[in-house]
């Protein structure tokens, strides 16, 4: 089994910045890819940013040049980090991760409010 802990989630005011980490353990044997989807109230959840085991990322358009997700391989975990935050950006925010065979994972999920 395989566990995610996410970290990160707060309030910030629009502009502003936050780091999300989720930290995986358990047996992992092989991860394909990792990355985050985000669930704002009344709508479905959404893809945000995905890094790949070879490195490659993709982000949804609304965060392109915003958010970066990254990987510190040897700790097994991945970050989200997020600049110039908007009230759009308000949802929890979950780390997934896809192992052997297309096993998907999840976080238990963080909040993330941007407002003044």
């Amino acid at each position: 089994q395989v566990q995610l802990v996410e970290s990160g989630g707060g309030l910030v005011q629009p502009g502003g910045s936050l780091r999300l980490s989720c930290a995986a353990s358990g047996s992992i044997s092989r991860i394909d890819s990792m990355g985050w989807r985000r669930q704002a109230p009344g709508k479905l959840r959404e893809s945000v940013a995905r890094m790949t085991s070879g490195g490659d990322t993709n982000y949804v358009d609304s965060v392109k040049g915003r958010f970066t997700i990254s990987r510190d391989n040897a700790k097994n975990t991945v970050y989200l980090q997020m600049n110039g935050l908007k009230p759009e950006d308000t949802a929890v925010y979950y780390c997934y991760l896809i192992g052997d065979s297309g096993k998907l994972f999840w976080g238990q999920g963080t909040q993330v409010t941007v407002s003044s």
